[in-house]
């Protein structure tokens, strides 16, 4: 049966519970990233040990989220949801206590797989407990939450390591997690989704961990290991390849698949779905390589370079709301359409402000004015994405586009940082061939600085510094052009999506 829409007060508090749910697993995705020296240095081991912290996470992460589909016919969403939520604060409680890298690992991998289901639940959750016509409304206060949480992570994470015990990056998760059980109980006991005990396909399970796993870890390691130089990458891949095709092919002949491949005969799901997880790994990409350029060629700490891609959330925070409230009346491609424009805007834009002697306007302005598409970005795509589906197929199809969507974040990095390091080196070389005893400029170059007190070895130290740096930012504006020219292609591929975008039941994608 049906369950009437929650209102007032329990929707309010429902809201906040699946929002926080959602808040502090992507933050936590990203809260680690500037302080892996510091848990590297506290627990003895080195800075490319310290990033299997990250890389645990993700790699649990990615396979437990496709399986959230199932797991919800099984126990039931809100069951699910509880469970995933108090077993993540646990988790973050016992990574923040560890006292050696092999146990934080341990319970980084833990917290990782919990963490799986509560994104798609908390998304379906809030599509099955809304009234119809508030659901954008709904959708936009969850995407804030997603948006946000990824620049609070390095602003936090950056000033907890310098000013606290690095434990403290996860102990945070704690409270959260308690206040998340208590709402939750309160607001959606009693209005369980139904249960279906379907059998476990077991050789899709193994498939999925063998194949997902092999890849993530591919992609982390690459650019340590210098690519397909590497035996261990070849294997990887290889391995991944094999058992991502195998699986593919069982998925499709299965009678209880573990992942649902039957959503991508819907054409707004399929359309949805690409283009979120496309644009995704642009924005991703560019959310991890910005930090990076201030640290090393501009000379911010952790937490100035956090400060500096802040400004991305401050317009989504406000619009989104007004968004949600009239989104009813908007035809979902439109937003998009805006957003993506919006997002090449910004990048042709620090393409070419990005020089060296730059400011910290000069970044921050950018980050500011993207705002505007992040806000016009994830809930128009969700909406789209999820349109026309039964309430029954939400939580596989949310766990399915997240998936993707996660995945697709976690090639962005491992591309945008590899071409920056490649390209870096490439520039570097063409710049280093005018550096001789011929050309006049570079023994001007000398001389002025020689005049200045430097002896001939810091001055060629100097110049090679200069030449890497501009290597870098040369390198990172190519990216950003790239990822500019992506933008306008997804353009055109937004509009193949049909309407109506309502949520369930009926509507254009469920062909």
């Amino acid at each position: 049966m049906q369950q009437k829409p929650l209102e007032g007060m329990p929707l309010v508090l429902m809201t906040i519970a699946l929002s926080l749910a959602t808040f502090m697993q992507v933050l936590d995705s990203t809260i680690a990233n500037v302080a892996i020296p510091t848990i590297s240095g506290n627990l003895g081991a080195s800075n490319s040990q310290g990033t299997w912290v990250i890389t645990s996470f993700g790699v649990a992460n990615a396979i437990s989220i496709p399986i959230t589909g199932w797991l919800a016919r099984r126990v039931g969403e809100v069951k699910l949801f509880i469970w995933a939520t108090g077993a993540f604060a646990v988790a973050s409680w016992l990574c923040g206590i560890s006292e050696s890298l092999t146990t934080l690992i341990f319970f980084r991998v833990i917290q990782g797989i919990v963490a799986g289901p509560l994104i798609p639940l908390s998304q379906s959750l809030l599509l099955n407990n809304y009234p119809p016509a508030k659901r954008s409304i709904a959708l936009s206060l969850w995407a804030m939450t997603v948006i946000v949480a990824p620049i609070c992570g390095p602003i936090l994470g950056g000033w907890i390591s310098d000013n606290y015990h690095w434990g403290w990056i996860f102990f945070i998760n704690v409270p959260i997690g308690v206040v998340v059980v208590l709402l939750t109980l309160q607001t959606l006991r009693g209005r369980e989704t139904p249960i279906s005990i379907a059998p476990i396909d077991m050789v899709g399970l193994v498939l999925l961990v063998i194949g997902v796993g092999s890849l993530q870890v591919m992609l982390d390691r690459g650019k340590e290991l210098d690519w397909f130089s590497s035996t261990e990458i070849i294997v990887l891949t290889a391995v991944a390849v094999v058992a991502l095709i195998v699986l593919l092919v069982w998925e499709l002949t299965d009678k209880h698949p573990i992942v649902d491949l039957s959503l991508f005969t819907g054409r707004n799901f399929t359309i949805g779905c690409l283009s979120i997880s496309l644009a995704y790994m642009l924005y991703f990409g560019s959310i991890v390589l910005l930090p990076q350029l201030l640290q090393e060629v501009y000379g911010y700490t952790a937490t100035w370079a956090g400060l500096a891609s802040a400004p991305v959330g401050i317009i989504p925070v406000i619009l989104s709301p007004i968004i949600g409230r009239f989104a009813h009346k908007l035809d979902m491609r439109r937003l998009v359409t805006f957003s993506f424009i919006m997002y090449a805007v910004c990048f042709y834009w620090r393409a070419y402000t990005f020089e060296p002697g730059m400011d910290f306007g000069a970044s921050a302005w950018p980050q500011f004015i993207q705002g505007f598409a992040v806000a016009c970005f994830f809930m128009p795509l969700t909406t789209i994405t999820l349109s026309g589906l039964p309430r029954e197929r939400m939580a596989a199809a949310s766990s399915l586009s997240n998936f993707v969507r996660t995945l697709a974040g976690s090639i962005g990095t491992s591309i945008t940082t590899t071409m920056w390091t490649d390209r870096e080196s490439m520039h570097h070389a063409q710049l280093t061939e005018s550096v001789t005893p011929y050309n006049p400029n570079a023994q001007q170059m000398y001389d002025k600085l020689q005049s200045l007190g430097m002896t001939h070895d810091q001055a060629s130290a100097w110049i090679a510094q200069q030449i890497t740096n501009q290597g870098l930012i040369i390198s990172a504006n190519e990216i950003f052009w790239a990822s500019a020219g992506v933008f306008l292609v997804l353009l055109v591929l937004i509009w193949f999506a049909r309407p109506p975008f309502g949520s369930g039941g009926g509507g254009g994608g469920a062909h």
